[in-house]
């Protein structure tokens, strides 16, 4: 996963000014249909009833992973192909704070239910 960023900058400045720096104290995850890049700026799913799901973290040494699954409500209507996942420091709006690209696309039909198993979504800082 990569930091975007707003964040980069949130961390360099937590590292490496005086100034203070606002961390999130909730964490989402948003799932695209393309590369949200650096900016976060991607095509977010939206209607079926989908909405970003909180996820929990857990972090050992430089690995921060999930410590519960992440189970997203079953879609209403299509949500087309999820290429990318983002986790968000917000239920909507906000910052975008890591993405990545899933391992295998993932086409989510009317009721499909996406899932990000305890354990399976992992975050390295070297």
């Amino acid at each position: 996963m990569s930091l975007t960023n707003t964040y980069e900058t949130t961390t360099l400045t937590w590292l490496f000014t005086g100034d203070s720096a606002t961390r999130p104290t909730s964490w989402y995850i948003g799932l695209f249909t393309d590369d949200p890049g650096e900016t976060g700026s991607g095509t977010e799913v939206s209607g079926g009833s989908y909405a970003r799901t909180a996820v929990t973290m857990s972090v050992t040494g430089n690995l921060a992973t999930n410590s519960a699954a992440v189970e997203f409500a079953a879609a209403t209507a299509s949500w087309g192909t999820i290429t990318h996942i983002g986790v968000m420091d917000a239920a909507s709006g906000g910052n975008m704070i890591v993405h990545a690209a899933l391992d295998a696309s993932k086409a989510i039909a009317d009721g499909d239910v996406f899932r990000i198993p305890t354990g399976d979504l992992d975050i390295t800082l070297d």
